[in-house]
């Protein structure tokens, strides 16, 4: 009696007040990411810190403030994230302005903050959730204005190229690609006219396509995607590498561990392009697999999203979807560049990449997305209960 007492107080009652399918995929995600960051970078650790479980302690650690961060996050109502949307996104800006000013340059990029050397305050990642945050409240105050007229519509737009300036200085085009593609879900979610929504693609990727051509890094990355095999010790070294990762692994993959790419042939094997290490050594099934345990958390999430609209939270609703799109594209965009099918960029898989900063962000918007579903699971037992009652 006392085992079953105890069983339908820690999974069937957690089950009836947070979506459980969640919280599982959450699970398997940080777990396999775990044992791929372990796997992954045990070569790179040696040679760097003669230490092969470097990145796994950094990676524990991290995973440990997720957890609190978790616990805090789903224990603070969304009426809290409502009314400091608007604080939240001048920190946003602050938060990126003081990473130009006092950041840490690594691989040509100043993105970092340090903090007690640990590379954590990666301010983009954060910058993208408080920008996240205004939108949906916007959305919610502004709904007809934006539905209605040019000028609704394009509000959110002028706060969203003060972010994309600041970020692109340090510079990262991936993190304001991201950004606009969420935006761009989110006003097409909220009822913008079709005209506009258009023009604003075809302005982005125009836009886009100029920063590609005045960049010669970045050109260089295009050229490399589009013919990895034509320099491959040079633009298309990376991807190759991954490529044969990927041809390695065949169908079972050649065992836990057992990766040859990540022997300082792949560079950043633990993060950018874990993905093609966990094709390596888990083979076509463990990809497939990882990919419906990334698919079933996007829809969850989704599904949140959509009952949180459907029952007038509208605040909620807007801002679990752009998670929802936000968690999207950042998978489709790293699987994508491992496997050549888009150009490389530098984007974590969200729970499954080594990168403090990624994990404990990633960590608070899932926090988000299970304290919405408890306040609407919540709310329909209270409204089942009274009509009942009646």
């Amino acid at each position: 009696m006392m085992v079953e007492y105890i069983k339908d107080q820690l999974f069937n009652r957690t089950s009836r007040l947070f979506d459980a399918p969640l919280i599982y995929c959450m699970v398997l995600l940080v777990g396999v990411g775990f044992v791929m960051v372990t796997s992954a970078s045990m070569p790179v650790a040696e040679r760097l810190f003669n230490n092969p479980m470097h990145f796994t302690i950094r990676h524990s650690i991290f995973l440990a403030l997720s957890f609190i961060l978790l616990a805090i996050t789903v224990s603070l109502p969304m009426t809290f994230w409502k009314r400091a949307n608007l604080p939240l996104l001048f920190l946003g800006v602050l938060l990126l302005i003081g990473v130009l000013v006092f950041g840490r340059e690594v691989n040509g990029a100043k993105r970092w903050i340090a903090i007690g050397g640990f590379n954590i305050g990666q301010a983009s990642e954060a910058a993208k959730l408080f920008f996240f945050c205004y939108l949906a409240g916007y959305l919610v105050r502004k709904k007809a204005e934006v539905q209605e007229n040019l000028k609704g519509f394009v509000k959110p737009l002028v706060v969203f190229t003060v972010y994309a300036a600041l970020i692109l200085l340090q510079p990262d085009l991936g993190t304001v690609v991201v950004m606009f593609v969420t935006t761009l879900g989110l006003l097409f979610l909220a009822g913008a006219r079709l005209w506009q929504f258009f023009a604003l693609i075809l302005v982005g990727c125009g836009l886009v396509i100029a920063l590609i051509a005045t960049s010669e890094y970045r050109r260089a990355r295009i050229i490399g995607f589009m013919d990895p095999w034509g320099d491959p010790f040079g633009k298309g070294y990376q991807l190759v590498q991954s490529l044969m990762a990927y041809g390695r692994g065949d169908w079972f993959g050649q065992g836990l561990g057992n990766s040859v790419q990540k022997l300082q042939y792949l560079p950043e094997a633990h993060t950018d392009f874990i993905f093609s290490v966990i094709g390596e050594e888990l083979g076509f099934v463990g990809v497939v697999c990882v990919l419906l345990v990334v698919f079933t958390l996007i829809f969850r999430a989704l599904m949140i999203g959509f009952n949180a609209l459907k029952n007038g939270k509208d605040y909620e609703g807007y801002l679990a979807l752009a998670i929802a799109i936000w968690f999207a594209f950042q998978s489709m965009v790293n699987v994508g560049a491992s496997a050549g099918i888009l150009p490389t960029k530098g984007l974590t898989l969200p729970f499954v990449s080594y990168g403090g900063s990624s994990l404990l962000v990633m960590t608070v918007a899932a926090g988000i997305l299970l304290r919405i579903d408890f306040e609407l699971k919540l709310t329909t037992t209270q409204a089942t209960t009274r009509g009942s009652k009646k």
